[in-house]
């Protein structure tokens, strides 16, 4: 069972997106890496090494670290933070969008125009 949550999208993380998302140290992980609490593999990104943990069990050493009320609270605060990261990334979308439309509102104007006069 385990060795599947490794594969699966959204199952495992790095240790430095643990702390962020979790609000752990890095010391507090690698404490728990040494201690056994937390299963490790060591994976490289442009030949740097992070350590990919199992986010259940980032989840329940933060749980424990922090208590439970304190865990939930800068899960909500992460997740806040996600979402108002979307939203604005799609406002920069939609902007682009609608200067594009414009832009090909325009060129069609002008084509309407050239071929009325040409007739």
């Amino acid at each position: 069972m385990t060795q599947a949550l490794w594969t699966q999208k959204g199952e495992s993380l790095s240790h430095k997106n643990a702390g962020r998302e979790f609000g752990l140290e890095e010391s507090e992980i690698i404490e728990a890496m040494r201690a056994g609490k937390l299963q490790y593999k060591v994976s490289y990104a442009h030949g740097n090494p992070y350590y990919k943990l199992l986010r259940k069990e980032v989840k329940a050493l933060a749980a424990e670290l922090r208590g439970a009320s304190d865990f939930r609270k800068h899960e909500l605060e992460h997740k806040i933070q996600t979402v108002t990261s979307e939203i604005n990334s799609c406002k920069r979308k939609l902007k682009a969008f609608e200067r594009e439309k414009g832009a090909l509102m325009e060129k069609l104007a002008h084509l309407v125009n050239d071929d009325s006069k040409g007739q």
